[in-house]
């Protein structure tokens, strides 16, 4: 299966937390978490148009600046997430510029805020470049507890965790995977491209197969278009099967209702990028500080029947030490070490 999600660590595992997803054949990506964003392109940062923040401490939110800074001055929306009270951090960030020239532009970036209450409910605002940034109340369709996200090929699912402030974790859940088979498209004479994502979208949309998909690209500087039946595709490109998921979890203690909320979540997960800041000598610290062990982390992905884990975040006490964090926390999930 050709992954439709390309995950990768922003930074290094003793650097900000943050996980930058691509999507292949379309022109946008995800964020999770906005911190240190200086490894990100100006290419990558313009194909965000979702990002997903966890909690507003520093090393989790201080590149919301970069990111404004680029999309700055173009049409597009920004959508953020975040927990209680995160539309008026985002209001406060905005705040701290002056905007006297912003209503002179020809584009009008728009970012839209939203928070997750305690309850599992949402609560959204606009705030425009052209008003300066002027909150403006927002209605958003009604959604399950805990889904932010509801796209016509996948979910986001968040979940609250306690690190001595409400903080989030979050599941990316592709609903169907659609494999596209190149000889398929060789045999038709079809390039890949853009179109594909169209395609992807009208089989979730459940068309009739007579439905024509129509077919566009570049060539020798000519634009080509070619109308093709969607039963044709399906029979010769196509092959549904079951999506891919990725979790992300940071700051956390390991507590009874954090281990249970982070299994809940990851549950199945192809990937899980989790939070491995201590050693497994450090419990105590860890505990004050809310936050994992290596170890502890390792046994969460295994109780969650992760397929593959990805430790991040380590404590810069140990800085040239990741490999005993990684070590110990692939113990845990192999299964090779204590049981909590």
């Amino acid at each position: 299966m050709k992954p439709l999600f390309h995950p990768r660590l922003v930074n290094d595992p003793f650097g900000d937390p943050g996980l930058y997803v691509d999507f292949l054949f379309e022109r946008r990506a995800l964020l999770f978490d906005l911190g240190d964003l200086s490894p990100l392109s100006a290419r990558q940062l313009l194909r965000v148009g979702h990002a997903f923040v966890s909690h507003t401490h520093m090393d989790h939110f201080a590149g919301f600046d970069a990111l404004l800074r680029i999309l700055l001055g173009r049409d597009k929306v920004l959508h953020l997430f975040g927990p209680p009270g995160f539309i008026d951090r985002v209001e406060h960030k905005l705040a701290a510029y002056t905007w006297n020239l912003v209503g002179n532009y020809e584009r009008d970036l728009r970012v839209r805020a939203t928070e997750m209450s305690l309850d599992g409910s949402l609560e959204s605002a606009e705030l425009r470049s052209r008003t300066g940034f002027r909150r403006e109340p927002v209605e958003i369709p009604a959604l399950p507890p805990g889904i932010l996200l509801d796209d016509e090929t996948f979910q986001i699912r968040a979940a609250f965790l306690d690190h001595q402030i409400p903080c989030l974790a979050f599941a990316l859940e592709e609903k169907f995977h659609v494999n596209v088979w190149k000889s398929g498209l060789e045999e038709l004479g079809l390039p890949t491209g853009p179109w594909l994502r169209e395609l992807k979208s009208s089989v979730a949309r459940g068309e009739p197969d007579g439905t024509q998909v129509a077919v566009r690209w570049r060539e020798n500087g000519s634009t080509m278009e070619r109308a093709v039946s969607l039963g044709d595709l399906k029979e010769k490109v196509l092959r549904v099967v079951p999506g891919q998921k990725i979790a992300y979890v940071t700051d956390s203690g390991f507590t009874p209702a954090n281990a249970e909320a982070i299994v809940d979540l990851a549950r199945g997960a192809d990937t899980l990028f989790i939070e491995t800041a201590f050693t497994y000598e450090e419990e105590r610290r860890a505990a004050e500080k809310y936050h994992l062990t290596a170890r502890q982390a390792g046994w969460l992905a295994r109780e969650a029947g992760a397929r593959r884990l990805v430790p991040f975040h380590f404590s810069p006490k140990h800085t040239g030490e990741a490999d005993r964090l990684v070590r110990e926390a692939m113990e845990a999930f192999e299964g090779r070490l204590i049981t909590y």
